[in-house]
């Protein structure tokens, strides 16, 4: 979705556009702060939640194009950054998948491209890792890819299944996949549609997929992790407002907590649960439920990674094209 129809889309979901740099770039120094997208101001009724103090932005690498979700291999140490480049809903084959160092150092943009080496992605957003295996999901199927040459290894598709937007995946422990379908549309104007339904796709070892939960409980599915002391996976609302838990089998969701709405990444970090959210620019922790605001002031924050070895939160600013770095203490 370029131009006008990206922005008026993203501006229904509570984005904004703004004009960056194409070169990747490091930068020890943050970012000016973007006033192009500000917290929205909270009613004067409702009590402020607590802020966690400490966490610092370290790094800000520029020059990406709509940055989806990142991702750290803590066997390469290297972070993975899926650009969806354009339309989250189109079939132009011109996604991609970047490298970047802990340091900030783009190794390579197009580590993965769309039209290139026999790959497709059009629009890649949430990713997941098994040994030396990247998966992303793409509108309506998962692929894969070699983790260390990005050679393309598989794809499962789920059109027939009548997939509308893939947009995270996790991995139990048992190798499935479990991919949550957001089931929105944009129109020709960037009109947010919601055609539904919303779901959570399970794809087996066997490559085989069926539909582990759906229903309006989901409200439209974003983010979803493996909390695997918990055994459960977590998956937070894009719809709605609410943090769910929810075990293959049972056949709704349960709400563990409550927050702005608006989320889109869920991360399970030590003792902590942090979570994205685009109504108030923020993540937040959720370790007792109560929502804990750990960094502010970041629009658009998609789908964020955790980087356990140096303690580091990755957050992909969607509508900003680059990535910031923050140290939680």
């Amino acid at each position: 979705m370029r131009g006008t129809v990206l922005c008026a889309a993203l501006a229904a979901l509570g984005a904004a556009c703004q004009r960056v740099e194409n070169t990747p770039r490091a930068s020890g120094t943050p970012a000016a702060v973007d006033t192009a997208a500000p917290a929205p101001t909270p009613a004067p009724v409702a009590p402020t939640p607590p802020a966690s103090a400490g966490a610092t932005k370290l790094i800000v690498v520029e020059g990406f194009l709509t940055p989806e979700s990142v991702l750290h291999d803590p066997v390469q140490d290297i972070y993975f950054v899926s650009n969806i480049n354009g339309s989250p809903t189109v079939k132009d084959n011109n996604g991609f998948i970047s490298r970047v160092r802990p340091d900030g150092a783009v190794e390579n943009l197009k580590f993965i491209e769309g039209g290139h080496n026999g790959v497709t992605l059009n629009a890649p957003k949430g990713l997941a890792l098994r040994g030396d295996t990247l998966w992303v999901a793409d509108i309506d199927a998962i692929r894969a890819f070699d983790a260390k040459t990005g050679a393309a290894r598989d794809s499962v598709s789920m059109a027939s299944l009548g997939a509308v937007f893939l947009n995270d995946i996790a991995i139990a422990q048992t190798g499935a996949l479990y991919v949550t379908d957001t089931g929105i549309r944009f129109d020709d104007v960037g009109n947010v549609l919601h055609p539904g339904p919303d779901r959570i796709f399970r794809v087996g070892t066997d490559r085989q997929v069926t539909v582990a939960v759906r229903g309006d409980t989901l409200g439209r599915p974003n983010g979803i992790t493996l909390d695997s002391v918990g055994k459960r996976f977590i998956v937070v609302q894009f719809g709605g407002r609410s943090i769910l838990a929810w075990k293959p089998g049972d056949k709704a969701p349960s709400v563990i907590a409550k927050g702005p709405g608006g989320f889109d990444g869920v991360e399970i970090a030590g003792s902590r649960m942090l979570v994205s959210s685009w109504s108030d620019s923020t993540v937040s922790s959720y370790e007792t439920g109560q929502e804990v605001k750990v960094i502010t002031g970041v629009p658009s924050p998609a789908d964020i990674g955790y980087d356990g070895k140096r303690k580091r939160v990755l957050i992909p600013v969607f509508t900003g094209n680059r990535v910031e770095i923050w140290q939680l203490p």
